[in-house]
C-alpha cells in the first residue's frame, strides 16, 4: 500500500471515529460506573500519595508518569491498529467518548436551571460542587447563575472542544493525553497551601494544551450567539476587549465570548476553599445573568459543540481526501495505451 494511500485510510479512520465518539456522547453520555476517567483519577490519587513532596520536580515527574502511562498504553494499541482501518476507527471512538463530557456538562446545567426555577436554593448549592470548586454555601440565586454561566462556558471548552481538537489533530493518543492532562490539573493545578509548588506543572501543561481550543471555543461561541438571540458582533467585541481579563490565560477566553453571546456581566467575587478572588468584569455594561440565562448558556454550549464536532470531522475528512490526490491513478486509457493503476 502507498504511504499517500495509507495516510488517507488512517486519516478516513479517525475521522469515522471521531463521528462515532460523539454519536455515543449524545445518546450515551457518560457511563454511570467505570468510566475510564474516574478509574484513571483514582489511579493518579493513588501515585499522588507515593510521589508528594510540595516542590516543582515532585510534581514535574508526577505529571510525566501521571500523564506519559495512558499516553503510552494509548500509542501501543494505536500501532496494533496500524493498516486495519477498522480497529483504528474503533479504538478513536472509543478513546473520543471516553474524553468527551458534552452531554453530561449540557445535563448538568439543565439540572441546576430547574433547581433555579424552583426555588431550590439549598438544591442549587449542591450542583454547582458538580461544575466547578467554587464556595457555594453563600451564594443566592442570582450569584449561583453567574457561577453556572462562567462553569458552562469554560467547560465547554475542556470538556467537548479540546478533546474533540486533540482527536483531531493527533488521533486517540492525542485526546487520551489531553484528557488525562485536564484532570491531573483538576485534581492538583489549583492553588492551595498543598498544591502550589506540587501542582505547578499540572496546571502549566493543561494552560498549554488549551492554548488552541479555548480560542476555538470563543470564535464558535461568537458564530453561536443567534442561536441564544444575541448578536455575533457583540459577542466579537466583548471577546476581543475583554478575554484577557480573566487570570487564566484560556479561561477569560471562554468566559468573554460567552458574555458577549448572551449580553450578560461576568466577573467579580468568587470563594475558593475559603479563599477570597475578586475578579475583573467581562461585559461590562451588559445585566447581571438571570435564571433564564442558565438555559440559554446550556443552549449556547450545545451549539458550540455541534459546530466543533462537524469542524472536527469534515476537517479530518478534507485532509483524508487531499491526502489520498497522489497516490491516485487513472484507469482511463489515455492516447491509444493502457495505463495501469499504481
Amino acid at each position: 500500500m502507498s504511504s499517500a494511500r495509507s495516510t488517507s485510510q488512517d486519516l478516513g479512520a479517525r475521522a469515522l471515529g471521531i463521528a462515532i465518539g460523539v454519536l455515543a456522547d449524545a445518546v450515551l453520555g457518560d457511563p454511570q460506573r467505570g468510566h475510564p476517567v474516574a478509574m484513571f483519577g483514582s489511579w493518579a490519587g493513588w501515585l499522588e500519595r507515593k510521589v508528594y513532596r510540595p516542590s516543582r520536580p515532585r510534581g514535574v515527574l508526577y505529571t510525566a508518569i501521571a500523564a506519559g502511562v495512558p499516553v503510552v498504553a494509548v500509542a501501543g494499541m494505536d500501532r496494533l491498529a496500524a493498516g486495519r482501518p477498522a480497529l483504528r476507527t474503533g479504538l478513536t471512538a472509543l478513546a473520543t467518548w471516553t474524553a468527551l463530557g458534552g452531554t453530561s456538562l449540557a445535563r448538568e446545567g439543565d439540572r441546576m436551571a430547574d433547581a433555579l426555577e424552583s426555588g431550590q436554593t439549598s438544591r442549587a448549592r449542591e450542583l454547582l460542587t458538580h461544575l466547578c470548586a467554587r464556595d457555594p454555601s453563600w451564594l443566592e440565586p442570582p450569584e449561583l447563575a453567574r457561577a453556572t454561566v462562567e462553569s458552562l462556558a469554560e467547560n465547554t471548552s475542556d470538556a467537548v472542544v479540546a478533546p474533540l481538537f486533540w482527536a483531531a489533530v493527533a488521533g486517540p493518543v492525542g485526546v487520551i493525553g489531553y484528557r488525562a492532562v485536564n484532570t491531573l490539573d483538576a485534581m492538583v493545578g489549583y492553588r492551595s497551601e498543598r498544591y502550589e509548588r506540587f501542582g505547578w506543572a499540572s496546571a502549566r501543561v493543561d494552560d498549554l494544551v488549551n492554548l488552541l481550543p479555548s480560542r476555538v471555543t470563543a470564535l464558535l461561541t461568537v458564530v453561536s450567539a443567534p442561536v441564544v438571540q444575541g448578536s455575533a458582533g457583540q459577542a466579537w467585541a466583548v471577546w476581543r476587549r475583554d478575554r484577557n481579563r480573566h487570570p487564566s490565560p484560556n479561561a477569560g477566553q471562554c468566559e468573554a465570548s460567552a458574555a458577549g453571546a448572551l449580553g450578560v456581566r461576568l466577573g467579580g467575587t468568587n470563594v475558593y476553599a475559603g479563599e477570597v478572588e475578586s475578579r475583573p468584569v467581562m461585559g461590562e455594561g451588559n445585566r447581571l445573568p438571570e435564571v433564564a440565562d442558565v438555559r440559554r448558556a446550556v443552549t449556547l454550549g450545545r451549539s458550540v459543540g455541534r459546530l466543533a464536532a462537524v469542524v472536527a470531522v469534515a476537517g479530518v475528512g478534507v485532509v483524508a481526501w487531499s491526502a489520498s490526490g497522489p497516490g491516485r491513478r487513472s484507469t482511463r486509457p489515455v492516447a491509444g495505451r493502457i495505463t495501469v493503476a499504481g
